[in-house]
């Protein structure tokens, strides 16, 4: 078994195993130093840098551990590999909290370590690949954050601020489009694994006999196509965060392997014996209800407990329009760079505006960003008028008013039944004012003519309201 070469410092008090080691790992290709004791190997961290630390648990000086805990700040990507004869629960867990990359009892065989060193070889070079693409993501990425002061957004960001800084799992609940990943991209970014691998995968998009394959990984041959050895994504988030996007659609399989690693650490690779200890913090991002799945055997109630140590609740953009504005600008920004979009009244009129603030937004802020999109692209010259939008918003405008006219007759309204009578005169399908109208009468007649009620239907304030309230009695007055 051939891999590439590695600087590797060896620990060990046992003079005939540092002989073995000082003679084969450089016929593997390997460089090696090697040490008789703790203090000596702490000494030569301070002197050079090392891809692997082998190193015994129990030494004259300093024991294997303080060895790890020093190389945190001379060698912090060094893969650490223990050599212990007692393989004692306590050291395992004491040893999962300094990072340990593997453990190996003695006696151990020389092809169990090589076999080792080359899966350390194996995530070198993938580290170094992600290295190369995380710098070029950054540069993609580097503008897209969560938008918005209001209260809701507000609470959203305090929280984040909070739970960042831990290890905890997290779970991030929210419509479609309301912008989970990019909240677990901030608790990522706020978190002391930022410079390490953020790892996302949408488990909805994976087929379900891939979506093991995908976390784990695979041995080669292990089953029908797996023509190669193949690293799971939970390797390759090693001390950075991963994030499950839909983890409700993971088969109850898959499941109660992702239990086993969030318990213990360890991943075993389809095909394979041997067990990795991976360091990874588990961010999952659902718009189902778990609780319901839990309660109809869909989905593990001990793995939902095990998730939702921290709930995320993200706001969908209808409770949140007051961040509409900010949220337009950070978008057109995006899009036309080097634009002089510093506030809404650059971008839209206030007529189309107040067609942006009626719509319900379904599809939340993903849906604003291709209107915002759509807008930039028609027009010329800004702001962009209502003709700019798209029809889905006017369509959803007009839906409402026109279902409520084929039952107008059997409706009162109270706010001014001859005003409202007048104002409906008008028929359906003429400019974007007159279905702007329609829709606020509307709304007065759902609401049986409380005005304050259509007002916050409407998603305007109560003094907008009268103020189209008012121009539209003087169309109704210059029609007579």
């Amino acid at each position: 078994m051939s891999t590439d070469g590695l600087k590797i410092l060896v620990a060990d008090d046992e003079a005939s195993l540092r002989e073995l080691f000082r003679l084969e790992f450089p016929a593997m290709g390997h460089t090696v130093t090697v040490c008789s004791d703790g203090l000596s190997a702490i000494e030569a961290l301070k002197k050079d840098r090392f891809d692997v630390l082998l190193l015994d648990l129990d030494m004259p000086g300093a024991n294997g551990l303080e060895v790890i805990q020093a190389a945190h700040t001379s060698n912090p990507t060094a893969k650490a590999v223990i050599l212990t004869g007692k393989g004692s629960h306590e050291s395992v867990r004491a040893g999962f909290r300094e990072k340990i990359f593997d453990y190996l009892t003695k006696p151990c065989r020389l092809a169990e370590i090589q076999d080792v060193l080359a899966r350390i070889a194996e995530e070198k070079k993938l580290a170094e690949k992600l290295a190369v693409g995380g710098r070029r993501l950054e540069r993609v990425e580097v503008k897209q954050r969560l938008v918005g002061e209001s209260d809701a957004m507000k609470r959203v960001h305090q929280l984040i601020d909070k739970i960042a800084p831990t290890n905890s799992t997290v779970v991030i609940l929210g419509e479609t489009g309301t912008g989970k990943e990019l909240a677990a991209r901030e608790v990522h970014a706020k978190s002391r694994r930022a410079e390490k691998p953020f790892v996302a995968v949408n488990c909805g998009a994976l087929p379900e006999n891939l979506i093991e394959s995908e976390l784990f990984g695979h041995k080669k041959g292990s089953f029908t196509g797996a023509d190669s050895q193949r690293v799971g994504l939970l390797e390759v988030a090693d001390q950075g965060t991963l994030f499950l996007d839909e983890i409700g659609e993971l088969p109850k399989g898959v499941q109660s392997k992702l239990l086993r690693f969030l318990e213990s650490g360890e991943v075993r690779r389809i095909g394979e014996n041997a067990s990795r200890i991976c360091d990874v913090r588990v961010i999952c991002a659902t718009l189902r209800n778990l609780e319901e799945m839990v309660a109809q055997g869909g989905f593990r109630q001990d793995l939902w407990f095990r998730i939702n140590t921290f709930e995320i609740q993200l706001p969908p953009l209808r409770q949140r329009l007051e961040d509409l504005p900010e949220l337009i600008v950070h978008l057109a920004s995006r899009y036309k760079k080097g634009a002089d979009f510093r506030s809404i009244d650059n971008i839209f009129t206030r007529e189309a505006f107040e067609l942006l603030r009626q719509f319900d937004w379904p599809g939340n802020v993903r849906q604003l960003a291709n209107v915002v999109e759509h807008a930039l692209i028609l027009t010329d010259h800004f702001p962009a008028g209502p003709e700019a939008l798209p029809q889905q918003i006017l369509k959803r405008l007009v839906d409402p008013v026109s279902k409520t006219r084929a039952s107008a007759s059997a409706k009162a309204i109270a706010a001014s039944d001859e005003d409202a009578d007048e104002l409906m005169a008008f028929d359906s399908g003429k400019t974007l004012r007159d279905l702007e109208n329609e829709a606020i009468v509307s709304a007065l007649r759902r609401n049986g003519g409380n005005k304050a009620k259509a007002a916050e239907e409407l998603g305007i304030s109560l003094k907008t309201l009268y103020n189209k309230l008012n121009q539209l009695q003087d169309i109704a007055k210059k029609t007579d």
